[in-house]
């Protein structure tokens, strides 16, 4: 019984009072132009199928509502999308919400084609995609909706970071970033002592199925090593609530809103987010 109470009041202390402030800009493998694209697409099968399954972004559904009723829109177009994780559960959610269909459109500087073709077969065309490479630091202008990015904004330096949020609100539209953590060290610790059983139970239920992320799992583990790392990196490199406002105040352009803060509760339901929208709507 002590041994159980100290563990908690162990976990407590990590999680709410040793929140991971620091942000160091390390890189991921995944970002990397020579990385395997196999490796790549196996280790963000993995997140979509965890966020999925942990309905991980679901504290971000009434900052997104908000958005698309300021903005009078019922459009999302989803900006460095990866193997879109969560954004099936998301589009229906909002779709319940709102009594309408909500339709979200993918993209990516490195399209993953495959998960983008399953996810608007699963969804019957409510989401769909742009199979061509879109950089979110310059958005063609013929692509509308309420821009978004989940569980990658961290990826960007701080300029590059700055460049989104100056393309989105130089051309009046409404963003919001949403980082699936509260980045804390009880999440890295939790990483480190989890991911590697989870990597191992959940893999060959993640679907679509493929022989080459059973292989790089399980015979020559690049995968697991792969999300480990880049999940490490992540929370690293991950902006807090006062940097994302602080980098949003530096974006020249009139009557535009921007908030930050955290949402969410309970395992893996933490998000930190950061929303913009134009005043004139």
């Amino acid at each position: 019984m002590r041994g159980r109470k100290t563990f908690a009041g162990a976990t407590e202390y990590l999680s709410k009072k040793q929140p991971l402030n620091i942000r160091l800009q390390l890189f991921e493998f995944e970002d990397l132009r020579w990385f395997p694209h196999v490796l790549r697409q196996g280790m963000l099968d993995f997140l979509r199928f965890m966020i999925t399954r942990l309905n991980a972004y679901e504290a971000a559904i009434p900052l997104l509502q908000e958005l698309l009723e300021r903005t009078h829109q019922r459009h999302i177009t989803d900006l460095c999308s990866g193997a879109g994780g969560g954004i099936a559960a998301i589009q229906q959610q909002l779709s319940q919400r709102m009594g309408t269909t909500v339709r979200v459109t993918l993209s990516d500087l490195y399209p993953n084609l495959g998960a983008y073709e399953y996810l608007q077969e699963s969804s019957g065309g409510a989401i769909n995609f742009i199979p061509e490479p879109v950089n979110a630091t310059a958005v063609p202008p013929g692509i509308k909706g309420v821009r978004t990015i989940f569980s990658s904004f961290h990826h960007f330096p701080p300029h590059l970071a700055k460049a989104i949020l100056q393309d989105a609100a130089g051309r009046r539209a409404a963003i919001g970033i949403f980082e699936g953590a509260s980045k804390s060290w009880l999440e890295l610790l939790l990483l480190w002592l989890l991911f590697p059983i989870l990597i191992l139970l959940v893999t060959p239920f993640i679907r679509p199925f493929r022989l080459s992320r059973l292989f790089f799992t399980y015979i020559l583990p690049l995968i697991p090593l792969g999300i480990l790392w880049d999940g490490t990196v992540s929370l690293l490199r991950m902006y807090t609530p006062e940097q994302l406002q602080r980098m949003a105040s530096e974006v020249k352009t009139a009557n535009y809103t921007w908030r930050s803060g955290r949402a969410g509760a309970g395992p893996g339901k933490h998000v930190i987010y950061l929303i913009g929208y134009p005043e004139e709507f």
